[in-house]
C-alpha cells in the first residue's frame, strides 16, 4: 500500500513540475510574439486622422481646414453601380489669405519626388502632387510614400499625351477615370482634384466643364510658375526669383512646379522657396474642391 502510494505521489508530483515547465516555456516564448491591437477602420464620412474622406452622399466636405487632404473611398464606377452620386454638391470656397500651395506635376518620379517629399518633411510643409497614372504605375512606393506623409495628391491624367486628351472632353474623361483606377488600385483612396495638363486654357471647350462636374471632378489650374517647364533648364535661383517676383501681386499662390526627371533645380530651389514664402507671411495648405481658383 505505501508503494502504490508513493507511486502515485511521484506521479502528481511529476504532473505538477511538467505543468509549471509548460506554463514557464509559454510565457518566455510570448515575450517574442508582438502585440497586435485591432485597427479602428477608417469609415467613410469620418475624418480619417489626416485627411477626410467622402461619404457616400457626397455632403461632408465643407472641412475650413486648408491642410487636409479630401479623397474618396469609392471609384466613380462603382458609385454608378451602386446609384450614388459622382456630382459634388455646391461648395462654398474657403478664403484664407495669405495660403500657398505647392503643387508638383507629372510624378512621380525615382530621383526628384523622394528629393522634394524629404525637403517636405524637414520644413513640415504639405503639397500636393498632381501624379500622371503612367508614373503611379511605374513608382507606386513612391505614391504610397507622398500618401504617408499627408500630402494631397491630384489627377493628372495617365500619360499626359495631349492628343489622346483633347479631341473630345469623353476622352479626357476616360483618361481620369483610368488614372483613378490606377490610383485607387495603390492607395485605396482617389482624388476628386484635376489638373488638366498645359492648363485648362486655351485646351478646354465649353463642354469641357460641365462633363468633369457632372462627375465630380475639380480642375484648379496656377497663378504663380516657377517656369521650370520653360525651354531649357532655368537655375535654382531663376525659380525662386520667379516665385519671389509673382507673389507679391497674389493672396493666395497656387504654384506650379514639377517633380519628375529633368527637374533638379526644382528640388534644389525647394528649400529658398519654402523660406522666401514664409518670410512673406504665407501658409502653407493642400489643393482641396473647396480651394479657391486662381
Amino acid at each position: 500500500m505505501l508503494d502504490m502510494m508513493d507511486r502515485k505521489s511521484f506521479r502528481v508530483g511529476l504532473l505538477a513540475v511538467f505543468c509549471v515547465l509548460a506554463v514557464a516555456l509559454a510565457v518566455w516564448q510570448y515575450r517574442f510574439v508582438p502585440l497586435s491591437l485591432p485597427k479602428e477602420p477608417e469609415t467613410a464620412g469620418q475624418e480619417a486622422r489626416w485627411y477626410v474622406l467622402a461619404d457616400d452622399g457626397l455632403d461632408n466636405l465643407t472641412i475650413p481646414d486648408v491642410r487636409m487632404p479630401v479623397f474618396d473611398s469609392r471609384t466613380l464606377a462603382e458609385r454608378r453601380a451602386l446609384g450614388l452620386p459622382t456630382q459634388l454638391p455646391a461648395i462654398a470656397e474657403v478664403h484664407t489669405d495669405h495660403v500657398a500651395y505647392l503643387t508638383f506635376d507629372d510624378g512621380p518620379d525615382e530621383r526628384n519626388t523622394p528629393i522634394i517629399l524629404d525637403i517636405l518633411k524637414t520644413y513640415g510643409v504639405p503639397a500636393t502632387f498632381y501624379v500622371t497614372g503612367k508614373m503611379s504605375e511605374k513608382h507606386p512606393e513612391v505614391l504610397k510614400r507622398i500618401f504617408a506623409e499627408h500630402h494631397a495628391i491630384g489627377n493628372h491624367s495617365y500619360d499626359h499625351v495631349y492628343k489622346n486628351l483633347y479631341p473630345n472632353p469623353q476622352d479626357f474623361l476616360a483618361e481620369m477615370e483610368k488614372t483613378d483606377e490606377i490610383i485607387y488600385g495603390i492607395l485605396g483612396v482617389r482624388p476628386f482634384i484635376l489638373r488638366a495638363p498645359g492648363g485648362s486654357w486655351g485646351m478646354f471647350t465649353p463642354e469641357y466643364g460641365p462633363l468633369l462636374v457632372a462627375n465630380g471632378y475639380v480642375e484648379h489650374d496656377w497663378n504663380v510658375s516657377s517656369q521650370d517647364a520653360a525651354g531649357g533648364e532655368l537655375t535654382a535661383a531663376e525659380l525662386v526669383a520667379n516665385v519671389d517676383a509673382q507673389t507679391d501681386r497674389v493672396k493666395n499662390a497656387i504654384i506650379l512646379m514639377h517633380s519628375t526627371a529633368g527637374k533638379d533645380s526644382t528640388a534644389a530651389a525647394l528649400p529658398a522657396v519654402i523660406e522666401l514664402l514664409v518670410k512673406k507671411g504665407f501658409t502653407f495648405g493642400v489643393v482641396t474642391p473647396m480651394t479657391p481658383h486662381p
